[in-house]
């Protein structure tokens, strides 16, 4: 039988953390305060809230990871040991670094704590393993330019190390963190920890001309349709290889940030296409049984700063994919469209297998449209028969609604709505209403998912 790898989840915040274990996550990482990548959107950003945190998780048998993997500069060199001791006093389960400066030093201060090599170091070969190995590291957490093939020869030439990949979650565009967006546009460093996501900024792109000094000078706007143009990108290979190239695609362009109204920057598209920095996300559930057989100790989904819904859902698939794979069951198609649901800038599955086939992508593209859904409430509580219900996103009597809860997930037909001071009603407007539906109490703190 297979060795079930562990299945770690983002933990944003407490109530995200208990999210996670209560659908499946064995253990769940947090950011340290000032010396993580996620100084921003941090609950966890005091020592009290990191200690709840460290503790609420072994109370469970779960456990917590801290990431401190900024690359520091030499002030905060100064202070980084005095602020490391009470971290490693409440006992995580491990440091997540980069930095080889601040490992020497952790290595130095406490040899017996585990660190584990972030993903921010870009370790791309075996050799970069072992290195890490003979340095006293327990894992490395590989890049995720890496394919499927290339994993599994780390994981035949590095039988010693724990190795982790990333499975889901936002793709950076350049190597891990080492993107200079955000520095250039606010002087925030990603790897200082303040990474602004320059690159998922909504841009406009206007055509340009150059002038007799060779600069280029806009003439006229033209917007670029985010939604118009992932629906253009996702279309078959088959319908876009034969139409002849257009002869606008030659000319230079120059893009707009909404933001910054003014503020022209150049792009200009060659014969592969135009790549205008967002990318799409990774999914790559439908390769968990290879990763499971390859040996990955760790699959990692990305998203500290994410809803609840997200950690619940994720967890709850990649658990079921992890289980499936280690059972010898077949991969169940429908978790594709359970992942669809999620807030998401279009899928890939990254770098994992370099070449599809048109069939493997059609097929992917169906069956991740087949079940669609969307978040559209959390249950607060069942009285009577009655679930209090916070809303989302809208939904209306007759609409068929998922039940997502630990124990399992539920499918039913709203027939009935009310108020929530009683009064019947057909629609649960948005985000903001409180309303009552009908619902097993067994399903309490269950979340709520409307078919599309």
């Amino acid at each position: 039988m297979l060795h079930a790898p562990e299945l770690l989840l983002p933990a944003g915040s407490l109530a995200k953390m208990h999210a996670a274990f209560d659908f499946g996550a064995d253990a769940v990482y947090a950011g340290q305060p000032r010396y993580s990548l996620r100084v921003r959107n941090n609950d966890f950003s005091t020592l009290q809230a990191l200690q709840e945190g460290i503790d609420g998780a072994h109370a469970r048998g779960k456990q917590f990871f801290v990431a401190s993997n900024i690359f520091a500069h030499n002030a905060k060199l100064k202070t980084y040991l005095r602020d490391m001791a009470p971290v490693i006093a409440m006992k995580p389960d491990a440091l997540i670094m980069a930095d080889p400066g601040l490992i020497m030093m952790v290595r130095d201060e406490w040899p017996d704590m585990p660190i584990h090599l972030s993903v921010q170091a870009n370790a791309v070969n075996w050799a970069d393993v072992k290195f890490w190995h003979r340095m006293g590291l327990t894992r490395v957490i590989l890049s995720r330019e890496l394919s499927l093939d290339e994993i599994e020869e780390i994981r035949q030439r590095c039988p010693e190390m724990e190795l982790e990949v990333f499975v889901h979650g936002a793709l950076c565009i350049a190597y891990s963190g080492r993107c200079l967006l955000s520095g250039y546009f606010n002087h925030r460093d990603p790897n200082q920890g303040t990474c602004t996501n320059s690159c998922r900024w909504d841009y406009k792109v206007q055509p340009a001309a150059e002038d007799a000094s060779g600069d280029l000078g806009p003439t006229k706007i033209i917007p670029l349709h985010f939604q118009q143009a992932l629906e253009e990108a996702n279309r078959p290979w088959s319908t876009l290889h034969q139409q002849p190239r257009h002869p606008l695609a030659d000319q230079p362009y120059l893009i707009e940030e909404a933001e910054r109204p003014g503020q022209l920057m150049p792009i200009i598209e060659d014969e592969h296409g135009t790549y205008i920095m967002n990318s799409k996300d990774l999914r790559a559930v439908e390769h968990i049984e290879r990763l499971v057989k390859i040996g990955v100790t760790s699959l990692k989904v990305e998203g500290r700063t994410k809803s609840l819904y997200y950690a619940a859902r994720t967890a709850q698939v990649y658990r079921q994919a992890i289980d499936d794979a280690v059972a010898g069951r077949p991969f169940d198609i429908g978790l594709l469209g359970q992942l669809q649901g999620l807030a998401n800038r279009g899928y890939t599955d990254g770098f994992y297998q370099r070449h599809h086939t048109q069939a493997h992508q059609n097929y992917m593209r169906g069956a991740s449209e087949a079940e669609r859904s969307q978040y559209v409430g959390d249950v607060l509580g069942v009285e009577d028969g009655w679930a209090r219900v916070e809303v989302k996103n809208r939904f209306a009597v007759g609409d068929r609604i998922e039940v997502i809860h630990p124990t399992g997930n539920r499918d039913l037909t709203l027939a009935r709505m009310r108020a929530d001071d009683g009064a019947d009603i057909a629609v649960a407007p948005g985000s903001g209403h409180i309303v009552r539906i009908e619902l097993d109490p067994s399903l309490d703190r269950a979340l709520l998912a409307r078919y599309l």
